[in-house]
């Protein structure tokens, strides 16, 4: 489709007035409590018992793992088994966003019919940039092909008793990351979510979210236009920071949520809600889990968080990393009691008993980083930020070589300080640039 030069817009689009009993955009934002921390759809990772306990850890709004309509339309045991009865109850589960994958407007608006009273409004992913979404056309892969894009978000604005949102990734290009942007909301989106990296950005290319791109999309769209950022959120002091440097309504993050959901925690003299401890937290989330129980998708994502929950505690504590391996996401709850009690044994018999763990269970703030950031010492026994991979290496275990250390009581972090030391003057592994390239944020 053509898509005319953009100019700087004040006023909201005809696509995206409000139709008959639905509420546009701003109106729909006051309505849900105006959300400031969000968690982000991810494919089988934001399910009902994760929005559940990221909710108690701060989360305002949240998005369902991304469903793949065609799927959802067509198969009874996919869809019970990723969102049923118990999805999108006024008690614990709202406000909510159901995010769908297509490339098929009818399609999607039949997955969308079967939804609409279970959330407050339906999301299209344009962002997954895996292959399996290049190969089923959908997600970032839609970038090539706006007229589609905009035939799916018209399709659900036209005919849902709800709002239609999207989620998008940029391009290298500002003013064509702009036209996009305006397309989608021309199209009836009432929520625009802009994850600042392209679609190549994934996996050891990830690379740092683009903020100044965001804030400048931010400030072409029209001012009453909803907008969320995400990308970059390794603490919760960065939800502020992003925030000011783009001018968004709110923040969505998806990796960082994951490894700690105290993420979302803005109370800054609150350690166990900003960095939990992984006994804890693990205890929260196996009763949610069990609390929900029948709900496939809550079971089988549970090894996976268990393994997030707890990735830095794994990294001391290896002898665990069997227990959970061997344990199936079929095993019976008893089963996975007996790790959640094996951690809190842990915890509660061979640390907390160390003679110096009151000075040991603090968290210390590092330098202010080139990036605009910080890295942040935390003990391992609590949940912190998970950094990637570089050259197919574990980032945190080659930190610790770097570190040279073998005590216990030391954490990755520590051994950050002195991996960007030696990059910046020029003795780290790899591109130019140093840490800023090789130590990734989320």
């Amino acid at each position: 489709m053509t898509v005319p030069a953009t100019t700087t817009t004040t006023t909201t689009s005809s696509s995206q007035q409000s139709k008959p009993g639905k509420l546009p955009g701003r109106e729909l934002y006051n309505t849900i409590g105006k959300p400031k921390t969000i968690v982000a759809p991810m494919v089988d990772q934001s399910e009902l018992a994760w929005r559940i306990l990221s909710r108690k850890y701060g989360a305002d709004l949240c998005y369902t793992p991304m469903f793949h309509a065609r799927l959802f339309v067509t198969s009874d045991k996919y869809r019970q088994s990723m969102f049923n009865d118990q999805d999108g109850d006024p008690k614990y589960d709202r406000p909510l966003v159901v995010q769908f994958c297509a490339n098929d407007p009818e399609i999607l608006l039949q997955a969308a019919k079967l939804v609409e009273n279970q959330c407050d409004a339906v999301d299209l992913n344009l962002g997954c940039p895996q292959g399996i979404a290049k190969k089923g056309k959908y997600g970032s892969f839609l970038m090539d092909d706006w007229g589609l894009v905009h035939s799916l978000i018209k399709k659900l604005h036209d005919n849902l008793s709800i709002p239609v949102t999207a989620k998008i990734r940029v391009y290298d290009d500002y003013d064509k990351s702009l036209q996009y942007a305006q397309m989608v909301l021309d199209a009836g989106a009432q929520f625009l979510t802009v994850h600042g990296r392209t679609r190549e950005m994934k996996g050891q290319n990830t690379g740092l979210a683009n903020w100044k791109i965001l804030k400048h999309l931010r400030d072409k769209l029209p001012q009453d236009q909803v907008f969320f950022a995400n990308g970059n959120i390794l603490y919760s002091s960065d939800l502020q920071r992003c925030q000011d440097e783009t001018n968004c309504d709110a923040v969505m993050s998806a990796e960082g949520n994951l490894y700690n959901p105290g993420v979302f925690c803005t109370k800054t003299d609150d350690i166990d809600m900003q960095f939990p401890r992984v006994d804890k937290i693990l205890r929260q989330y196996f009763e949610i889990v069990k609390s929900v129980d029948p709900h496939p998708a809550s079971r089988h994502s549970m090894k996976s968080h268990f393994f997030k929950l707890m990735h830095e505690f794994l990294n001391v504590r290896t002898e665990l990393r069997p227990m959970i391996g061997k344990t199936s996401v079929h095993s019976s709850l008893d089963e996975w009691e007996k790790i959640v009690e094996e951690v809190e044994r842990i915890v509660k018999e061979e640390i907390r008993t160390l003679p110096n763990f009151n000075d040991l269970d603090v968290v210390i703030d590092g330098e202010l980083q080139i990036w605009g950031g910080l890295y942040k010492t935390v003990p391992y026994w609590r949940c912190q930020p998970y950094f990637r991979k570089v050259d197919g290496e574990r980032q945190n275990t080659r930190l610790l070589k770097v570190a040279g250390e073998n005590d216990l009581m030391v954490t990755s972090n520590e051994a950050k300080e002195k991996l960007l030391k030696r990059e910046l003057e020029g003795e780290g592994e790899g591109d130019e640039g140093g840490s800023v390239k090789k130590k990734q944020a989320t």
